[in-house]
């Protein structure tokens, strides 16, 4: 019996850490299937025009040569040196310059927010080696300046659904013991990672719709490839296989020019916010599939456990239980609440690594809300929704 006890406990040291190796295993499996999934599709819906363009190409140059006397050969020799043109910038259609002021601030503005759309690259060697060195530190500034936004945001719309929440306690008439009672609710109310997401998801649908009517009137293009242009820009996936402002003029083009730079900023920045809220859900849903599995996998054990039994050894000294008890509820992951990009000194990151890896985490004395930990933007939304909804 003191062996079982022995291998129990052995199992239940490293908890944080099975814990979060599962949750990542988990999350690598979906996003392997999610990928396997999404290639199949893609491949049913675009391979077969993919083939129909070879054919038809093949049969235009085809014809092409056989018009007018051209060797094959040569033809193909011009149309190398053409995508070589391509690649620099050089279109059949009469474009704004690449390189001139306004073109290079556009190019280095794609790269710093790692759009990327590459229908602009840098032709030179020195140019690549200027790229590697101005884009580290540059995507570097504007992942903070994401970050920053992201911390900011969160901040407002926390602050706006507690006033909104106040007032309507305010409209239900407490006084007296009930108002005590109010302060209470106030107290333990924190807001939904739902409606947060619901209120950056409709902002991100308003910039977007918004941006495509300028684009529709200003670049030609149909309403849902403007809407397909807003997606792949503001996601930062950046194609680059329709790209705005690149004609060499238009009407009003540079209050065009500038109201673009701003639909694409403010597109980024509330994505950005958007995917990581996301990414808490996705969390959560990944807690909630390993409790699954974890109660199936208890039934299963050949050794009788109490319910719960993991829960219930003892805690490190100066740990409490009901601190466990809401990171289980709020599904945050262990030693992640420190974690704030903008508040966590290289010292301080190195102690709580060494922590991390020693089995000993170190505790917060915060009380949990719904949003789950982690590092960098998932501790900014953590952190501040606690400070605005707790700590007030």
């Amino acid at each position: 019996m003191p062996h079982r006890r022995d291998v129990s406990n052995s199992c239940c040291l490293p908890l944080h850490l099975n814990e979060d190796n599962a949750r990542f295993g988990l999350l690598a499996a979906l996003i392997l299937l999610y990928l396997l999934c999404g290639a199949v599709v893609f491949s049913a819906l675009e391979h077969p025009s993919e083939l129909q363009a070879h054919r038809r190409w093949d049969q235009q140059l085809a014809n092409f040569t056989e018009q007018n006397s051209i060797n094959l050969k040569s033809l193909h020799v011009l149309l190398k040196q053409y995508e070589e043109a391509f690649a620099a910038g050089i279109r059949v259609d009469k474009l704004r310059p690449r390189w001139d002021f306004s073109g290079a601030f556009y190019f280095v503005a794609t790269v710093v927010s790692t759009i990327g759309f590459g229908m602009t690259t840098p032709v030179t060697v020195a140019g690549k080696i200027f790229l590697i060195f101005y884009g580290l530190l540059g995507c570097a500034a504007t992942i903070l300046f994401f970050n920053l936004f992201l911390e900011r945001i969160i901040t407002m719309l926390a602050y706006i659904m507690r006033w909104c929440h106040e007032r309507q306690l305010r409209r239900s008439g407490m006084g007296g013991e009930e108002a005590r009672s109010e302060d209470d609710s106030l107290e333990g109310w924190k807001p939904s990672v739902y409606y947060v997401m619901l209120i950056l998801g409709i902002a991100a649908l308003l910039i977007a719709c918004s941006a495509s009517a300028l684009y529709s009137a200003m670049e030609d293009w149909d309403y849902f490839e403007s809407l397909y242009f807003c997606f792949v820009a503001f996601s930062t996936i950046g194609f680059g296989d329709v790209v705005s402002s690149q004609r060499e003029s238009y009407k009003a083009q540079e209050a065009y020019r500038l109201g673009n730079c701003l639909f694409i900023l403010m597109g980024v920045c509330c994505i950005y916010s958007l995917f990581n809220v996301i990414s808490i859900i996705i969390k959560q849903t990944l807690n909630w599939i390993l409790g699954k599995l974890d109660c199936q996998a208890c039934c299963c054990c050949c050794f009788p456990r109490i319910p719960n039994q993991r829960h219930n050894h003892h805690p490190p000294p100066g740990h409490s239980r009901e601190t466990d008890a809401g990171r289980r509820l709020s599904g945050e992951m262990i030693s992640v609440n420190d974690f704030m990009a903008n508040k966590v000194s290289l010292a301080i990151l190195q102690k709580q690594l060494s922590e991390t890896a020693h089995g000993n985490p170190r505790q917060s004395h915060v009380r949990q809300n719904g949003f789950s930990g982690g590092v960098g933007a998932f501790a900014i939304m953590n952190n501040r929704l606690q400070e605005t909804s707790v700590d007030r």
